[in-house]
């Protein structure tokens, strides 16, 4: 990673393979991440939202740090999430993922405390001093913190060199564009800017993002590499033409029955299905408590594949 801070392009969060037993299953988390490299992705992310981190015990985490950034080998950097509930726990996975060899490490604010932004702050500043010259990014997830990130705080802390930018999973299109604009009138070059939404990527592209962190790319990750470059290349027909057909992919999370499950469970689960059913990783069940997908909702996922010209 010659420049970190120039994170760009398409950043796949990678699910976590796990054996029906549930180990971490290292040999389809390589062939995971073959076909991410083949895809042509930018780069990836490991235990994030998608990567069950939080699920995991930290013995788990560190085989999955362990064997991405043995099977990456420099090829494109690899970022970990460092997410839990308090600034001491995110640190002690922070310090795991450098030990490891990690490229960047990315960290929501603090949660299941109700937190003030100057503690938000207190935390990434924190955080950044544990990471030292590794960049850290900030993973704006209000659905799962339950508390966003204000543009002001982000830029500030860009500003000041605590994070070298921001994953936007907040699904708010508006407040996403209001820390484009506000990184532009500041001038903070440098400062990556991520979205974490699969369906409005065109669009997102057009109006400054840096790049795309979709869950859905685990999957079919060389449509978003093909997303990316049309819209690079001005492109806007191509661009909005692949848009539309992930769009149409991204219904594979809603095959599973949400009366028994939870939607968290309902998208993992299609992701791993759809994985599975590919022959890239063995097994794809979800990480406990989750609910994995019914023999009948994996296949179910199979004609959405098809006719994504997935096989």
């Amino acid at each position: 990673m010659t420049d970190p801070a120039q994170l760009t392009g398409v950043v796949p969060p990678l699910v976590t393979p796990l054996t029906p037993e549930y180990d971490v299953d290292t040999a389809s988390l390589a062939r995971l991440i073959d076909h991410q490299l083949t895809g042509g992705v930018d780069g990836v992310f490991v235990l994030g939202t998608s990567g069950e981190g939080t699920f995991l015990t930290d013995e788990q985490r560190q085989v999955v740090l362990e064997t991405a950034v043995s099977e990456v080998s420099g090829q494109v950097p690899v970022l970990a999430g460092v997410i839990d509930a308090s600034t001491a726990r995110a640190s002690a996975h922070l310090s795991a993922a450098l030990k490891a060899g990690v490229d960047g490490v990315v960290a929501t604010a603090p949660f299941y405390a109700a937190t003030h932004p100057a503690e938000i702050e207190r935390h990434f500043v924190r955080l950044a001093s544990v990471a030292g010259d590794t960049p850290l990014y900030a993973y704006d997830i209000p659905g799962r913190v339950g508390t966003k990130l204000g543009a002001s705080l982000m830029i500030s802390l860009g500003q000041r060199g605590v994070i070298a930018g921001v994953k936007d999973s907040s699904g708010q299109d508006a407040s996403l564009r209001q820390l484009v604009l506000d990184r532009r009138d500041v001038g903070l070059t440098g400062f990556a800017i991520m979205t974490g939404s699969e369906v409005t990527v065109d669009s997102a592209l057009a109006f400054g993002v840096d790049g795309v962190v979709p869950g859905l790319g685990n999957v079919d990750p060389a449509g978003y590499v093909r997303l990316f470059d049309a819209v690079a290349a001005g492109d806007l027909s191509a661009a909005r033409a692949e848009q539309d057909r992930l769009f149409r992919l991204f219904e594979i999370i809603d095959v599973a029955d949400r009366s028994r499950m939870g939607a968290s469970s309902a998208a993992l689960g299609a992701f791993k299905a759809g994985l599975y059913l590919l022959g890239v990783i063995a097994c794809p069940v979800t990480a406990f408590p989750s609910i994995p997908l019914s023999e009948d909702e994996i296949a179910a996922v199979r004609p959405l594949l098809e006719r994504a010209g997935l096989h």
